[in-house]
Formats: C-alpha cells, structure tokens, sequence
C-alpha cells in the first residue's frame, strides 16, 4: 500500500479531478487526493496524496506557491482569461517602465476581488455556476500575500507580459493579471499559466501521468514518492520508548521519560516534533505542551 505524495505535472486539457481519477486508475487505490484546484488550460505541480498522505492534504494547500504565466494586455474577457468571451479591447500603447511600475504596486500583497468564474461558495452556489447562468453577485474582496512579480519578458508587439509570481494560498492569477491590466488602463487577461512550485515540490521535479504509468510497470514508482514524514522533516524527531508504544499507538499524550532519543527539542509551548514508535515506523505530529511538560497529538498517521 503506497502512503506518499507524488509530485505529478498537470497537463492542458485535464482538471484536478481528472487527474486523481487517473491516478486511482494506475495505482489502484481508491484513497488520493490533490493539493489544490489547477484550471484545465492550466498545467504545472499538482502534488497527489495517496493513503495516509491524504491526511496533510490541507498542509500542502497552505503552502507558498510560483506560477509562470502570460500577461495579454488590451483585452478583457469575463473568465480573465483568454478562453473566456471577450468584453472589450483596447489599443495598447504601454511601455515597459510603466508596466514594472503596474507591478510593484501588488508586490507586498492587497486585496483581491475573486473572480466570478471560482469554486467559491456563496449562500451554497459555486460562483462558476451563478456566472454561467449571467448572474453576478458581490464578493468581499481577501487580502493574498503577493511575495513577489518578475517581468521575464515583455513582446511590445504582442502586447504580452510574461512574469513569474511567489504568492500565497488563495490567490488568483487570473484575476492578479486583470488587475495589473485595470491599473495600466487597458485591461488585460490570462494567456497562459505555469505552476512551477508548491512548497518544495518543483516542476523540475514532477512527473507526467504518462511517465507515472511506466513507473508503475516498472515497480520502480517507490523511489519517486515522498514519504509523509519527509513533510515535517523541520521538525524534530523523538522516538518512544517501546514499553511506552501504546500511548502514541492510542494517540495518549507522553513525556520526555518515555523517549529513548530525541533530537534538540525547544521549550516552548505548542512547538511541533515527529514522533516515531521503536521500530522506526512514523506515528505522527506532537505538539509539545509546556505547562504539563508533555507532548500532545496533532495530528496521527498510525493505524
């Protein structure tokens, strides 16, 4: 039974769900989760929890992540991105200096209107919905932590901007990119986007389901998954004593008498540590507790 993540690289043409059901498909397992929404016309990372690894699903969302896309400026569509229907066009007439100048106003964050085409939930509508049937409601504006915007390439006579954005969870690109068109005043919208990291798992790094399928033919698909473990790997290791193993097997708090090693442990209130039985086997995240000097559960990945 696999229990891991495996960094998989989204292709055009295929959503988030698609992805999992193919997923299930090649490795037979029923239990796999994806780490966050990709558009169909989008590609790039989309790491894949499997077993267990579903588990830190929510910890892979919250994670800071790169996206590579296009800037078309000069037209805006009701999607904010190309494939949607076109609104209006403008004649661009922008220069490069004034563009970097649109772009450092996002850079440090600000408040995002999400876009109407979203899986957003309204009074139990998904956004997608109510825009599909031309009905547009008001959206409270979320503040998204925008870490930084590079200007990797600017077609004067396309009128295409290509950046490279560090954001955090929930922001939209495509509405990021319309945004930047608002601020130069002539609109634009998304051509093309490219996930390229989501916390440590790189494009570089990422298979193809085609190439996941050859893995698994070959049984060799166990030296391309990262193990749950591998997540928390900034945390320090303590290992229970094996005449204590039913306490973590139960998820009952312990203390420092029932280790047999640990790593340099902090004494601070509430900080997280890996706890593992005596044979090695991975139980879960402790948080450490300094009022009663003992670790509590987290989160548990024995069963």
């Amino acid at each position: 039974m696999i229990n891991g993540i495996i960094n998989i690289n989204k292709e055009k043409g295929y959503t988030s769900h698609d992805v999992v059901a193919k997923m299930r498909g090649i490795l037979k397992i029923r239990k796999i989760g994806h780490t966050g929404t990709l558009d169909p016309d989008a590609e790039g990372v989309l790491p894949i929890c499997i077993g267990k690894a579903t588990k830190v699903v929510d910890l892979i969302v919250e994670k800071d992540k790169t996206y590579e896309a296009v800037l078309k400026l000069g037209i805006v569509t009701d999607t904010q991105d190309i494939t949607g229907k076109f609104l209006r066009t403008s004649v661009v007439d922008i220069d490069l200096p004034r563009i970097e100048e649109a772009v450092k106003g996002f850079i440090g964050g600000y408040n995002q209107i999400p876009p109407m085409y979203s899986a957003i939930r309204i009074n139990g509508k998904r956004l997608y919905e109510l825009a599909r049937n031309n009905i547009e409601v008001n959206r409270e504006p979320r503040f998204v932590d925008i870490q930084d915007i590079q200007i990797l390439e600017f077609n004067k006579e396309e009128s295409e901007v290509r950046v490279l954005v560090d954001c955090g969870k929930g922001t939209y690109i495509r509405t990021l990119l319309y945004d930047i068109g608002e601020v130069l005043g002539c609109g634009g919208t998304m051509k093309s986007l490219i996930r390229t990291r989501v916390g440590n798992f790189n494009i570089s790094d990422s298979l193809t389901l085609d190439r996941v399928e050859e893995l698994v033919r070959d049984e060799t698909i166990d030296n391309y998954i990262t193990k749950i473990d591998d997540m928390f790997s900034n945390y320090p290791k303590v290992i229970v004593d094996k005449r204590f193993g039913k306490l973590i097997y139960n998820g009952n708090p312990f203390s420092e008498k029932h280790l047999i090693s640990a790593d340099e442990i902090d004494r601070v209130h509430g900080m997280k540590v890996r706890v593992y039985d005596f044979e090695g086997d991975f139980i879960g995240i402790y948080s450490y507790n300094l009022i009663n000097r003992n670790f509590t559960v987290e989160k548990m990945f024995y069963s």
